[in-house]
């Protein structure tokens, strides 16, 4: 094995991190493609071309977005969830609701 050159904490925090990914990506890919969550996003995204996405209202819409499609891609392979569960996700769900509809009452 190559020696590593850098600071140790550095490929320890590295290590903790791919960890983090491994676990967390196991929730949001499909059975193909890790970055399925992300693409699965975007195409519900592209489906309101004139939506103007840069605002914090659209940007909690998103985050709702990627706890729904979480959701229903666990439902879909018949998984509960990791670091997160099917109940916590549906919970972050309804939290998105509110916090839209409070960001939506600040705009008018």
């Amino acid at each position: 094995m190559k020696k590593q050159k850098g600071h140790p904490l550095f490929y320890e925090l590295t290590k903790e991190e791919v960890e983090l990914h491994d676990a967390k990506n196991a929730d949001y890919r499909s059975v193909r493609d890790p970055l399925a969550n992300f693409k699965r996003v975007a195409s519900i995204m592209a489906l309101y071309p004139d939506m103007v996405w840069a605002t914090p209202e659209s940007v909690a819409v998103v985050y709702m977005f990627k706890q729904l499609d979480s959701y229903l891609s666990l439902t879909e392979r018949g998984l509960e969830g990791g670091v997160e569960n099917i109940s916590t996700r549906l919970r972050d769900v309804s939290i998105y609701a509110k916090l839209i509809r409070i960001l939506h009452e600040e705009m008018a």
